[in-house]
């Protein structure tokens, strides 16, 4: 990179159970200083990215922004080329995706270099999208069959607890006050009021 540009690097991970240290060492090893990397921790279904709009901010000329792959800078076809197009098209800034070298923007400045780039970003767009919609397709399709097949799909139900019944007669009774049985059985007052709603009809 030449001295007099200034260099960014964006990571976004999908949910704040994920973790971005992959994505920052990425960049570190490319030469991004840490105090230029921004980091969002949020679904990639929008734009809605707080710290993508600061990043934007600051994309200039003789600016490049680096990331780990393609798919950062958004979900689907439409969103990467428009970003694609405000971050090289209207900033005038240059993009290096790490994943895929042949999208560095810094390597051919001509017309033909631009168009190749940009025809290679939106193969690769098109290819991505099609990938997201296909794998939701096959859980949508997956899902229908298994239930065609009678598979009980969700969380597993926990089986009651071994002194539900003893208990249970004992509020049926009137003996005790459902909050009673509740604090008995280790359980939140309306998960009882459920379970023994749905076991007495089990009974009746």
């Amino acid at each position: 990179m030449r001295k007099d540009q200034k260099v960014y690097g964006y990571v976004r991970v999908s949910t704040r159970e994920q973790h971005e240290d992959r994505q920052i060492a990425a960049l570190l090893e490319m030469g991004v200083p840490k105090e230029n990397i921004f980091i969002d921790k949020l679904s990639g279904k929008d734009m809605e990215r707080p710290q993508y709009k600061k990043l934007i901010g600051k994309l200039r000329k003789n600016t490049v922004l680096y990331i780990k792959s393609i798919d950062r800078l958004g979900r689907n076809y439409r969103e990467l080329c428009d970003q694609w197009r405000i971050i090289t098209k209207e900033k005038g800034a240059d993009i290096v995706v790490i994943d895929m070298p042949i999208l560095d923007t810094r390597k051919e400045k001509s017309l033909l270099g631009t168009f190749i780039s940009d025809l290679i970003l939106t193969l690769l767009s098109y290819i991505a999208e099609n990938e997201y919609r296909m794998i939701h397709q096959r859980q949508a399709e997956g899902i229908a069959a298994a239930k065609a097949r009678g598979v009980k799909l969700g969380r597993p139900r926990l089986p009651l607890p071994s002194d539900f019944y003893k208990v249970h007669e004992k509020w049926k009774a009137g003996e005790i006050s459902t909050k009673d049985a509740a604090r008995e059985l280790d359980m939140p007052v309306s998960t009882y009021w459920y379970k023994a709603k749905k076991y007495q009809k089990m009974m009746d």
